[in-house]
């Protein structure tokens, strides 16, 4: 056989056997990154609101309240930011791009006539991406690690209805970054829906037993209305609205 007639292996980045090894792993999780990254620039997405609640919250049964608030919210933020001066999309909002919570907000931005996000991730019995969120801000992660970090990396704000483990492992690794100050920045915690809040977590206790400072109870806010948390929202991220510097954050050196 002539070297013309020899098959020949494809490359390395189109080996789909290869890029699904133990070996390709580290390209896959820099993909996970890159992929959202470039998209984010190309629709000029400058910074996201963050939305973190239960998936298995609808607009019927008892709780259905907190759906209809999320998509409320939602839609004033959405109408807010949009009419800001600026050529970049600012304050997004942003979800995990499931059903539930994270649905209302994705359709409560839809209906404003804006922007939308969602960050979703393939899980067994959940979830798939909801219908509102803008087409070419559909993300679907593997690693959950990537997922979170670009929840954090362009939030300028953080709204969190309530949730069952996935809600409280994504705002209080937030809370966690910020007080130990691995986010460079303030971000505006909004706890919406006080009674529950204070029933899951007892956040004095934890004061009490000297596991937190009294001051970290300052890194969160309640609101049990959505004109509130609008309120609570815009007041906590006023100070950096004339800000031109890049929309990527930036972790905080050893040096400070």
């Amino acid at each position: 056989m002539n070297s013309i007639d020899q098959p020949h292996n494809p490359l390395a980045y189109k080996n789909e056997q290869f890029l699904d090894s133990d070996e390709a792993r580290p390209l896959r999780i820099l993909a996970e990154y890159l992929e959202p990254l470039h998209a984010f620039r190309h629709e000029h997405i400058r910074d996201t609101i963050v939305f973190f609640g239960s998936a298995r919250l609808s607009s019927e049964g008892p709780l259905g309240h907190y759906y209809d608030a999320a998509r409320e919210l939602a839609r004033l933020v959405t109408t807010w930011s949009k009419n800001l001066p600026s050529h970049a999309h600012r304050y997004v909002v942003c979800t995990g791009g499931g059903g539930g919570i994270m649905e209302a907000a994705n359709r409560g931005a839809s209906e404003a006539g804006g922007k939308t996000i969602g960050l979703n991730i393939g899980l067994p019995h959940e979830q798939q991406p909801n219908a509102y969120i803008t087409r070419q801000l559909t993300f679907e992660f593997h690693y959950f690690f990537m997922r979170k970090l670009w929840f954090a990396h362009l939030a300028r704000a953080l709204v969190v209805f309530p949730g069952g483990f996935g809600t409280l492992d994504e705002f209080t690794e937030i809370l966690t970054l910020m007080q130990t100050r691995k986010i460079d920045r303030h971000i505006p915690v909004v706890l919406y829906g006080s009674s529950y809040w204070n029933e899951i977590i007892n956040f004095g206790a934890l004061v009490r037993h000297g596991m937190i400072d009294r001051e970290d109870l300052g890194l969160f806010q309640f609101a049990d209305d959505p004109a509130t948390a609008l309120r609570l929202l815009q007041a906590g991220i006023a100070a950096e609205l004339e800000e031109k510097t890049p929309s990527i954050a930036h972790s905080r050196t050893p040096q400070g």
